[in-house]
This record gives structure tokens, C-alpha cells and sequence, in this order.
């Protein structure tokens, strides 16, 4: 079972000059040294610039508004909301830069113990007047009451993202929970959710006037579409994760299903000319921490 208790750091959001999307904002620690004690902390880059850092939203995964070139429906729709809950307004964008922002930028905390392989905390987000009681370096439980306090909670609430968890996160019981109550009640991404079932014609059936998929296999049929496309790899989606797997760092996850029989991404592909299914409920894979 992972640990609930996860560092407590203080800092700043900030959107001017960012890319903030709908499960990650940049964020300015306080003091840079508590990032640089978490686990995998080595890998956290800070820009030199303004010593952000960005985040990567534990438990949730929000439609993608800028994967390189590739966006999902719904993606503005969630940085959008994300911003708005956050107390951020009179929003101005150059192409997905933001350019203006009244306040420029705002309080708040994670609660956060680990990196991920990219450099980024692993987070869970707070305003700061929602966040956990306690001082800066604090170690903190992660509690449901804590948890209902957090922007991850609201946007699995709000419908606003998806579901995704991994074996080292916490509260699985109780976030999926409140992604099935917002399934249930069509909320945010579920009415459109074709994850179960697509058509991969090309990059324009799954982008932002198409179908609506769970991110980690839009991101995943997205490099497969890049690689038939310049005539590296020929084969279905579920070949290509295995194909694509033979280097240093595998694309085809690891998924622990409900029977906590583990089986690899691709087992759970199927491919019928261009029609593919996901066989499994989103709402009951976790990923293996990689």
C-alpha cells in the first residue's frame, strides 16, 4: 500500500508566459531545496528564469490541449476550467501561451513525495486557503478529508478529467469513487469518452474535432500514427506498443487489473482494420509506476 504522507511545500501558481493545460500549471516553491529532498528529486529542473517547476497532477489525467503539435477534444475546456478554480482571470492567450492574467498569479501548496521520470512533483494541488494545516517541510497525510480540498479532486468531480492512477498512488478507492459518480451523472469528458471503442483513421479522428479517448492512449496512438506515417513501423497499435517497447523506455505500460492479474498496455489493444477497442474499464486499470 503506498504511503499517505507526502511533503507539504508552500509556493506561488503562475500562467504568464506558461502553458498551463487542464491537469498542470507551473508553481514556485517557497523553498527549492523541499523539491529537491523528494524522492527522485535530482531529476526537477527549476527554470532559471522564475525557479518553476511544473506539476503533474496525481490521480488525474485531463484531455491534452498541446501533446507537441496534437491536441483532444475538450482540452481548452479543462485548462480553462482548471484556471477558472483556481481564482485566475481576464485570461489572454497566444496560441496556447498565456500572454495576461488578472491575478498574475496566486498562492497556494502542494502536497508532493516523489518526481516522475520527466522531473516533475508529482502533486496534489491546493489555494492556499484550502490547504492541509501545518508548516512548510511538513510531512503530511494524505486523508479523503485533505483529498476533497485538492484541484485533482475537483476535476474528477467535475468530469473535467479522467481517472489514472498508478501502484504508488494513494486513495484509489476513494478517487475512483468519485470518477464513477461523475461518469454516472455525464459530467465533463463521459458523454464524449470513446475509449472503448474508436475508429484510427489519422491524427484528425482522435484530435480536437474528433473522438475523445483516454490521454495516455491518445498520447500513445498519436506517436504510433508518427511512426506509420514516415514508414518506421506497419502493423496495429498493439504491435507497435510492443515494437516500440524494445528500447530504454517502454511505452507499453504495465496494468494491474481488478484480479490484480498484471498484464502489459498492449494486451488490452484490440485492432480490426482501423477500429479499436480498449477491453478493460478504465475505472479499473492502474498502471505500474514506472
Amino acid at each position: 500500500m503506498s504511503s499517505p504522507y507526502h511533503r507539504l511545500i508552500a509556493g506561488t501558481f503562475i500562467v504568464v508566459g506558461k502553458e498551463p493545460d487542464g491537469d498542470s500549471v507551473r508553481f514556485v516553491a517557497d523553498d527549492l531545496d523541499l523539491l529537491f529532498e523528494l524522492r527522485n528529486g535530482h531529476r526537477i529542473k527549476p527554470t532559471k528564469s522564475d525557479s518553476s517547476v511544473q506539476l503533474r497532477f496525481e490521480g488525474v489525467d485531463a484531455p491534452e490541449l498541446h501533446y507537441g503539435n496534437d491536441a483532444q477534444p475538450l482540452g481548452a475546456e479543462a485548462r480553462d476550467a482548471l484556471l477558472g478554480w483556481m481564482g485566475f482571470g481576464n485570461l489572454q492567450f497566444d496560441g496556447t501561451r498565456v500572454t495576461a492574467a488578472d491575478p498574475a498569479e496566486v498562492r497556494g501548496a502542494i502536497l508532493s513525495k516523489a518526481a516522475e521520470a520527466n522531473g516533475r512533483p508529482v502533486s496534489w494541488v491546493f489555494l492556499e486557503a484550502d490547504a492541509p494545516a501545518g508548516q512548510s517541510g511538513d510531512w503530511v497525510a494524505l486523508t479523503p478529508e485533505v483529498l476533497a480540498n485538492t484541484m485533482n479532486h475537483r476535476l474528477l468531480d467535475s468530469g473535467m478529467a479522467y481517472y489514472t492512477v498508478y501502484t504508488s498512488t494513494p486513495l484509489r478507492r476513494e478517487l475512483r469513487a468519485v470518477a464513477e459518480r461523475a461518469r454516472t451523472g455525464g459530467a465533463g469528458v463521459w458523454p464524449e469518452d470513446k475509449t472503448d471503442q474508436f475508429v484510427l483513421e489519422d491524427q484528425d479522428s482522435i484530435g480536437p474535432g474528433g473522438q475523445l479517448i483516454l490521454p495516455k492512449l491518445f498520447r500513445r496512438s498519436t506517436d504510433y500514427l508518427k511512426d506509420v506515417a514516415k514508414g518506421a513501423f506497419d502493423g496495429n497499435l498493439d504491435e507497435w506498443l510492443v515494437w516500440k517497447s524494445r528500447g530504454s523506455r517502454s511505452e507499453n505500460d504495465k496494468v494491474v487489473l481488478p484480479n490484480r492479474t498484471e498484464v502489459p498496455l498492449s494486451a488490452l489493444v484490440s485492432q480490426r482494420n482501423r477500429t479499436i477497442a480498449f477491453q478493460a474499464d478504465i475505472l479499473d486499470v492502474v498502471f505500474v509506476e514506472k
